[in-house]
């Protein structure tokens, strides 16, 4: 089965960055199934470009930007990183907002793939530990017994 013949519902191992930038918007809301490695991390570095666009564009723009350049890792931590009074800033604010519910959808469909319930997600709410618990989980191989977790 080559990949473009991959329903929705199954994960796309060895995906390409088009191919996981469109099925990331075409599961937009969904938290069950399985993602594949590169499903996932493909979609890390498109966002993390487009927060960098975000930046570069904010502070070509707005001179004040530079002092206040938006967090990739963490478009809402506290301490005001996104300068609401910038027409970047407000839309950086948007696109986070509607990206926030298919992350989280993703995340919790690459734990499924390595057979880890998408609970774990919360992991990261725990300060430093959380994240680095995160991280390994989403650069482990796929297991098997994760398909437990397809729809």
């Amino acid at each position: 089965m080559t990949t473009t013949h991959v329903p929705l519902s199954a994960p796309l191992y060895g995906a390409s960055f088009p191919q996981a930038v469109a099925r990331f918007f075409r599961k937009y809301a969904t938290f069950s199934g399985r993602a594949s490695r590169s499903e996932y991390w493909w979609w890390v570095l498109a966002n993390a470009l487009v927060a960098l666009a975000f930046n570069l564009i904010g502070s070509v723009t707005d001179p004040q930007f530079t002092s206040r350049m938006i967090d990739v890792l963490s478009p809402f931590a506290s301490g005001g990183s996104i300068p609401l009074t910038s027409p970047i800033g407000v839309a950086f604010l948007l696109y986070a907002t509607a990206i926030l519910i298919p992350a989280l959808a993703l995340t919790w469909r690459r734990l499924h793939d390595v057979d880890r319930s998408g609970a774990w997600f919360f992991i990261a709410l725990v300060p430093i530990i959380g994240a680095i618990v995160l991280l390994v989980f989403t650069v482990q191989s796929a297991r098997p017994a994760g398909a437990r977790f397809d729809a």
